[in-house]
């Protein structure tokens, strides 16, 4: 039964990263800790592997769907690198209980946001296909245009470093992160941002695994690479229903499970630091 929910989890965490470019990769963290046994610092690093590969597949497949702006996402991916490295580091010096309770405390602002949003934007909704941004944008060629972007460009630098440390501290994505700041701070349409988040989520994650490689934290393999399947297959899946299904009631879904698991990771985590 434990093996079935981490396959669901699984579907779950690919489903959400492909079609909507975040979110899933917050679930992978409370799948391994509480269904698979294993200690918070081997659940953050198991998932950084399970949401770097997934994140990989996916954004290949949206990629061949037309739905990455590839130098956007390696221009961010490469900026939030330095945090990445960092948050990394930070992880193996904390104890287990401030880990998983600052996981907590991240899953309870997530949830809740998701949430804020649905209920604020729960009725809105924008073109399923808008036109592919300009290539010349400042932000990624550095033209003379770019010293009229400076606040900007400041604010594109200062989340993909937050991102990069929440991917390295946590072991999430950040996409919750990446794929608002792609949104505001790139213009890009939401039919962009989704893929391009996943190109971003790569990067942060193989940065953290690099920096983590030494730290003699193993996770148990066979679950992690079985969640990882699912969660990759699904993506997949997600990446190609991106731009032809209505995703409102995906996020509805989405928002009302992770505040669900916010709640539960929150009741384990904290009673500990008491």
């Amino acid at each position: 039964m434990t093996l079935v929910l981490a396959v669901v989890a699984g579907a779950l965490i690919g489903l959400s990263l492909g079609a909507l470019g975040s979110g899933g990769s917050i679930l992978a963290v409370p799948v391994l800790v509480y269904l698979l046994g294993q200690s918070p610092p081997q659940a953050t690093t198991g998932s950084l592997v399970v949401v770097g590969i997934t994140s990989l597949i996916g954004a290949i497949a949206a990629h061949r769907a037309g739905n990455v702006l590839l130098g956007r996402g390696l221009a961010f991916g490469l900026v939030a690198i330095g945090g990445a490295a960092v948050g990394a580091d930070a992880s193996s010096r904390v104890p287990e209980d401030v880990l998983l309770a600052a996981f907590a405390a991240l899953m309870l602002l997530v949830g809740g946001v998701l949430a804020w949003r649905q209920l604020r934007h729960g009725r809105g909704g924008g073109p399923r296909h808008a036109a592919k941004p300009a290539l010349d944008d400042p932000i990624i060629t550095f033209s003379p245009r770019f010293a009229c972007q400076c606040p900007r460009a400041l604010k594109v630098v200062a989340t993909a470093t937050a991102v990069g440390t929440l991917t390295g501290f946590l072991g999430v994505g950040g996409g919750f992160l990446v794929v608002p700041a792609l949104l505001l701070a790139l213009a890009l349409p939401m039919e962009y941002a989704a893929g391009t988040s996943l190109v971003v989520i790569t990067i942060t994650t193989a940065a953290a695994l690099a920096v983590r490689a030494g730290s003699g934290v193993q996770p148990d393999w066979t679950p992690v690479a079985l969640l990882t399947a699912t969660s990759a297959a699904m993506a997949i899946a997600g990446a190609r229903l991106a731009d032809r299904i209505d995703t409102d009631w995906l996020q509805r879904s989405f928002a009302v499970l992770v505040v669900g698991v916010a709640v539960y990771t929150a009741a384990r985590a904290l009673p500990a630091l008491l």
